[in-house]
């Protein structure tokens, strides 16, 4: 399976299987870019795609990046990484394999993922535009700080809000973000 016949079945599953999401493609994660992240009301999850055309040579700090973004993570292979695919992400990821089986695609979960204890809400923050986070602010009742860089809003939030919360509204928000605005 290849790279775009991975995702054509990946998104299937999601919209079969995810409830309530939205997926943002070749998001961008510190030095990395997240193949897929999908926004659900608990959290975001990535997906790391490794078709079977593909190594594992940049993984390692692909990881890196994805566990400090995301709540959950999976890495998403063609057959050819099914057995080999745990040895190479820590044991909180999931493991998804896609392959092809009288001409229909079939997505298997090898592995569950359980909670992220990686994760932290200060790197999600990053992803939020300003418009974004002074939506925050306001729907907070604080100050929305125009003239403020995203940095010092990021600070204010993290100081201010529970995480729990917190992830709750920047799901929020990137449920509802507008791409016209760009």
């Amino acid at each position: 399976m290849l790279d775009p016949d991975i995702r054509e079945a990946l998104f299937s599953y999601l919209d079969e299987n995810f409830g309530k999401h939205r997926t943002f493609e070749e998001l961008p994660i510190g030095t990395s870019r997240a193949d897929i992240a999908a926004v659900t009301d608990i959290g975001i999850c990535g997906f790391e795609i490794k078709s079977d055309a593909d190594s594992y040579a940049r993984l390692s700090s692909q990881i890196k990046n994805y566990d400090k973004y995301f709540n959950f993570n999976y890495i998403v292979v063609g057959k050819r990484h099914k057995i080999s695919a745990a040895r190479h992400v820590p044991q909180w990821w999931g493991i998804f394999c896609v392959y092809r089986l009288k001409g229909q695609n079939f997505v298997e979960l090898v592995r569950p993922h359980s909670q992220n204890p990686m994760f932290r809400i200060k790197f999600q923050l990053e992803l939020l535009w300003k418009n974004e986070l002074s939506a925050i602010l306001s729907q907070l009742g604080m100050p929305r700080y125009p003239q403020k860089s995203k940095l010092f809003i990021r600070k204010k939030l993290l100081e201010n809000v529970p995480e729990q919360k917190l992830l709750q509204l920047l799901c929020f928000q990137l449920f509802e973000r507008d791409f016209t605005l760009l």
